[in-house]
């Protein structure tokens, strides 16, 4: 195995590692929090909707879930009183959903905590041009991911 061939494998197994690491994260100081009738993933899911009303369909058309799991936890947290849902009067087949109060206070503490992690990472050395190319190069993998998956093996100019 060549050198890029082994450092491309760790880093997959590192994005798959440093997600895991961040659902922990999120379920740490949600039990820090006394809540507990949520996990990780649910966690960030209301991260990601913040203070938007969204449809559940744009959400696992941005890519974050998968189509199974979100309907899975949206239903959950909508049944522990964090999501409100409405169906919309021209299709009844969308739903908007929101976050609950019970809900923000949840989201305004991990936001907390993810700036509080953003300024300690900075000051471990990953300053702001750091994260922006970090950023940058992980956009570029995930470009080369959607152009397989799209195109094959096809180089896409």
């Amino acid at each position: 195995m060549n050198k890029e061939y082994q450092e491309y494998l760790e880093l997959t197994r590192l994005i798959e590692r440093l997600h895991r690491r961040f659902i922990d994260v999120l379920k740490t100081e949600l039990t820090r929090a006394g809540v507990r009738d949520i996990n990780g993933v649910q966690a960030l899911l209301l991260t990601n909707i913040g203070e938007e009303e969204i449809i559940i369909r744009d959400l696992v058309e941005r890519g974050y879930y998968l189509g199974s799991n979100v309907s899975y936890n949206i239903k959950k947290l909508t049944d522990l009183g964090y999501l409100n849902q409405e169906r919309s009067t021209h299709d009844r087949r969308s739903v908007t959903i929101s976050l609950t109060e019970k809900a923000l206070e949840v989201v305004v503490r991990l936001r907390n905590l993810l700036n509080g992690n953003a300024e300690t990472f900075s000051q471990s050395g990953a300053g702001p041009k750091d994260m922006e190319a970090i950023c940058g190069q992980l956009r570029s993998l995930e470009r080369t991911w959607a152009d397989y998956i799209n195109y094959g093996n096809e180089k896409v100019a």
